[in-house]
């Protein structure tokens, strides 16, 4: 209990950043219990029903695009989706069959199994054994700060790129018509081509843009009401009431087949074992990626703690599970969450209640969701790409740093005309460049003594700074390494050139400077004798102690002298002006009389 005035508070000040050890940190599920109530299960059975109305439509279709019979999308939801309730630690993370894994495992298993659906089930299952494999290995190496990568405009930019793709890849379903899956250029394509030779079907389409209405508008003025599970309730009804399937030939989800996944362990030759492992790397990488980008959006949307490696350990149990019951790999869900989340999702008990449902349905009501239309699938989409759009967002970038805000774009535009992954990488690639650029052309300064202002301040900004002749006080504002060492001589050299009088001594104010790599090390020993020649002596103020050892190491700190290296820039300014005996002047007046206040070398005024 923490102390708050007159009043106790259990629990962490910052329950968001509250990390969790024991059971509760291998089994996040278990721990969720402890805290659960009749409240929050209303809400994630609300949330399940909806949600299981587009696990098995979409389970189905990425099997289908995979190259497998429709049942094993079945088999990939029920049980990822159990497995990650008990050991992943996203509150509402959905994870299921993915869009952006189907063409790496049809490229990886059906060359290998020629026209046996049945040996490339096999197959794609010890694919998903095998990527899950090294995400397992990638959490227990902690690989997780993969995420410290993702900056805001990466995850606003992911998100409204990831919106766009969804919104425009569920109109001509809400339209009735279907176009080749592809990129957003070929959808936006076969979208208008469908509108223009009349192969929208006007039924469908009032479905769809009605349920959208509900839903939007529950959402708008009734958000406890569930509009995802009224709208879509309501169109199957519709359907059967009106025989909207035989009349209007509208698109419906149709009968599920039947059967529970069996645990199967496959055979396979050494060649097969090496290609699905080249393959599993791949799908591991972008499975990994995928995740990490979107765990870590919806943790802070919820304001909780996600630890990223437990995060990669549970993905990789949920394809090693999903392998072993007959299942291909899987990946957080993009579509399925936002679905989750707007259908009032709190916990991953929402994900349980949709594996169990899809379970049951297979069992003893495979046609139970015979009539649902798959108009008002897209208009549940739709709805969740609208809800996870960030303009808000990417308006701020633009008024505070253009910079970001063009990075934003960049992964935006990556996302929705590349795919969710390579939009991902080059938002990654390019916030490493901007990261580069800035080390590599940091800020620095000239300091001087203001009048009523503690400490020693950019004269550049305060140009009523003092400064001591004879004296440069020279901040580096970034890690010294490879790609800004000879900047970083550059600016000392013209620094002493620039000064208004003769330099003695340049102290380097290195409390920002965190590393010193071998390249710079050598830059600065050729500095220092450039200097010494010139009968001027180079110091360091404030310089970490680890950054200090890095120079014992390379010779330097003997080299240079240990009697000027000085804890506080104020220390080595007290040292000099004890050997030279001057005082602090004006800047304007030092430029002024520039040559004029030559402090004596050898320490004699």
């Amino acid at each position: 209990m923490v102390l708050n005035g007159s009043h106790l508070q259990e629990g962490p000040l910052f329950p968001r950043h509250e990390r969790v050890r024991g059971i509760r940190r291998w089994l996040p599920g278990l721990a969720l219990l402890k805290h659960y109530n009749r409240s929050l299960f209303t809400q994630d059975l609300f949330a399940g029903l909806v949600l299981t109305a587009l696990l098995a439509p979409v389970g189905m279709g990425y099997a289908e695009a995979t190259g497998l019979p429709a049942i094993y999308g079945l088999y990939a939801t029920i049980v990822p989706l159990l497995v990650y309730a008990l050991f992943g630690p996203s509150r509402i993370l959905v994870i299921g069959p993915d869009s952006a894994l189907t063409a790496l495992i049809a490229a990886t298993v059906l060359p290998l199994a020629g026209d046996d659906a049945i040996r490339a089930a096999s197959l794609a299952a010890v694919l998903a054994i095998l990527s899950g494999a090294i995400c397992i290995l990638a959490g227990l190496g902690r690989f997780g700060f993969v995420t410290d990568l993702l900056s805001k405009p990466i995850r606003h930019g992911y998100l409204n790129g990831i919106a766009l793709t969804l919104l425009i890849g569920q109109l001509p379903k809400v339209l009735g018509f279907s176009v080749t899956s592809g990129s957003i250029l070929q959808t936006v394509t076969g979208l208008i081509h469908g509108i223009w030779n009349g192969k929208t079907n006007l039924i469908a389409a009032v479905i769809g843009f009605t349920c959208l209405m509900v839903i939007m508008g529950c959402k708008r003025w009734a958000p406890r009401w569930p509009g995802v599970l009224f709208a879509v309730a309501g169109a199957s009804l519709a359907v059967a009431l009106f025989d909207l399937l035989g009349q209007a030939q509208i698109a419906v989800v149709g009968t599920l087949p039947q059967g529970l996944p069996t645990l199967h362990i496959p055979r396979l030759t050494l060649d097969e074992f090496y290609t699905l492992g080249t393959g599993a790397v791949a799908i591991a990488m972008v499975s990994i990626a995928d995740m990490s980008v979107l765990s870590r959006i919806y943790a802070l949307r919820g304001s909780y703690y996600v630890d990223d490696n437990q995060e990669l350990i549970a993905l990789g149990l949920a394809n090693v599970a999903t392998g072993l019951f007959q299942g291909f790999s899987v990946s957080s869900s993009a579509s399925r969450t936002p679905v989750a989340e707007a259908a009032g999702a709190r916990t991953q008990v929402t994900c349980m209640i949709g594996a169990v449902c899809i379970a049951l349905l297979l069992m003893v009501a495979p046609e139970l969701m015979r009539h649902v239309p798959t108009a008002a699938l897209g208009a549940v989409v739709i709805s969740a790409s609208w809800t996870i759009m960030e303009i808000a967002g990417v308006r701020r970038l633009y008024q505070l740093r253009r910079g970001e805000f063009i990075l934003s774009n960049v992964c935006f535009l990556g996302v929705a005309l590349l795919g969710v992954i390579q939009g991902i990488f080059i938002a990654i690639g390019l916030s490493l460049l901007v990261f580069i650029w800035r080390a590599w052309r940091p800020y620095h300064a000239i300091l001087g003594r203001v009048d009523g202002m503690k400490g020693y301040h950019d004269i550049t900004r305060h140009p009523e700074g003092k400064r001591i002749p004879g004296l440069i006080l020279f901040r580096w504002d970034a890690p010294l390494f490879f790609a800004n060492a000879e900047m970083f001589r550059e600016h000392i050299l013209r620094a002493v050139s620039a000064a208004p009088t003769k330099t003695v001594w340049i102290v380097v104010a290195a409390e920002p400077v965190t590393d010193v790599d071998i390249t710079s090390a050598d830059m600065l020993t050729e500095l220092d004798g450039e200097l010494q020649q010139a009968g001027i002596q180079l110091c360091f103020a404030q310089m970490k102690g680890p950054v200090k050892d890095r120079l014992k190491t390379y010779g330097l700190f003997v080299r240079i002298g240990t009697e000027h290296f000085f804890p506080t820039i104020g220390q080595a300014v007290d040292r000099y002006v004890a050997l030279h005996q001057v005082a602090w002047i004006d800047w304007e007046d030092a430029q002024l009389r520039n040559g004029q206040l030559q402090p004596d070398p050898s320490g004699n005024s």
